[in-house]
């Protein structure tokens, strides 16, 4: 069993940036592939982003060039870097430990002026 907290969320303009965090615990996730997913009002859960135990990468299309996954795997964590945001990238943002189908409770990203 693994628990994953999310931080990072918030409102941001477009074209702004947010770091989403995501911290894992009672389980190490080196061995792991992790993942970020979204949920947009009214849309299904899509996956954004995955990074595997090697740190091999793997985004969206709606997102590459833009978001950056990485992993600390000393620390436990998974970050989401965001860049360019736009409005169509508002979502609650889940943390995912695919191999172990665990997800948090998520973290809220508005982009809006």
């Amino acid at each position: 069993q693994v628990q994953l907290v999310e931080s990072g969320g918030g409102l941001v303009q477009p074209g702004g940036s947010l770091k989403l965090s995501c911290a894992a615990s009672r389980t190490r996730i080196a061995p792991y592939t992790m993942g970020w997913d979204r949920e947009a009002p009214g849309k299904q859960r899509e996956l954004v982003a995955v990074i595997t135990d090697g740190g091999r990468t793997n985004y969206a299309d709606s997102v590459k060039g833009r978001f950056t996954i990485s992993r600390d795997n000393a620390k436990n964590t998974v970050d989401l870097q965001m860049n360019s945001l736009k409005p169509e990238d508002t979502a609650v943002y889940y943390c995912r430990c695919v191999e172990l189908g665990y997800w948090g409770l998520g973290t809220q990203v508005t982009v809006s002026s």
